[in-house]
């Protein structure tokens, strides 16, 4: 658990990756800042320790572009929050660049950062942003998947997704292109939001029901994180799980 503690609503921080049940190494990583007000999870692309580097490199860069800083306004936290994604991206080129053999490594990436009126969420790729309000779990980012356009286009039903062939198919990532199609979102933070954070590892094994239940139970925001992994393990921990959890009180 870490607390930060300010002139602003109190905010509590909480994160893990697990390596699964079928992996062999842990492509994914998460960070939490609470000096700077914000928290990321990534899930790497590209296999092998390709893909672990370029989730290490988000992080990396997401730590850069926030140094020194010490302004709370959206304006500010929302410019630092597209350098760490352009940072990345970059870094992720050169590195591929510099190591051919790494060609198609990249990561999905959430970044959350709080200023003084609200919060901004940074997101490419699958992983995913929740905001848990008032007993309701909503998915605030749009997964850049081939199957979420079939459902957009009206081609297939939404509980067909999981079960489609092409499910993992991404059309967005860090490191696929010099340009990046980048989504923000910005919103006002309300006391007793919990917002969530986490790779396709949590959402392709547990359900938002049952995402919401453990949200929603008496435990401490570390047993939550806890309970989240778990419960993805239980169901079968086929990839890895990243989970990122901050509270506002």
């Amino acid at each position: 658990m870490i607390l930060e503690e300010c002139d602003m609503p109190r905010r509590e921080f909480a994160g893990k990756t697990d390596i699964g049940l079928k992996r062999k190494n842990n492509e994914d990583a998460f960070f939490i800042s609470p000096d700077q007000y914000f928290c990321l999870a990534a899930d790497g692309v590209g296999g092998a320790a390709a893909g672990e580097l370029a989730s290490k490199i988000f992080t990396e860069s997401t730590i850069e572009a926030f140094a020194g800083n010490s302004s709370r306004s959206g304006k500010e936290i929302q410019h630092r929050v597209q350098k760490a994604f352009r940072l990345a991206n970059d870094n992720i080129l050169k590195h591929v660049t510099q190591n051919p053999n790494h060609k198609g490594m990249g990561c999905t990436a959430e970044l959350l950062a709080f200023s003084d009126e609200g919060f901004i969420i940074g997101h490419i790729g699958d992983s995913r942003t929740y905001c848990l309000r008032n007993g309701q779990l909503e998915q605030l980012t749009q997964d850049h998947t081939f199957v979420q356009q079939q459902v957009e286009a009206g081609l297939i039903t939404r509980d067909k997704i999981k079960q489609h062939p092409l499910r993992n198919v991404i059309f967005r990532s860090l490191g696929l292109t010099k340009e990046i199609e980048l989504d923000l979102l910005n919103g006002i933070a309300r006391p007793q939001d919990f917002f969530l954070l986490c790779s396709d590892g949590l959402t392709d094994m547990v359900p938002d029901d049952q995402i919401r239940d453990i949200l929603c139970s008496e435990i401490d925001i570390d047993r939550k994180v806890e309970e989240l992994i778990e419960t993805a393990k239980l169901a079968g921990g086929k990839d890895n799980i990243t989970v990122v959890l901050a509270a506002v009180y």
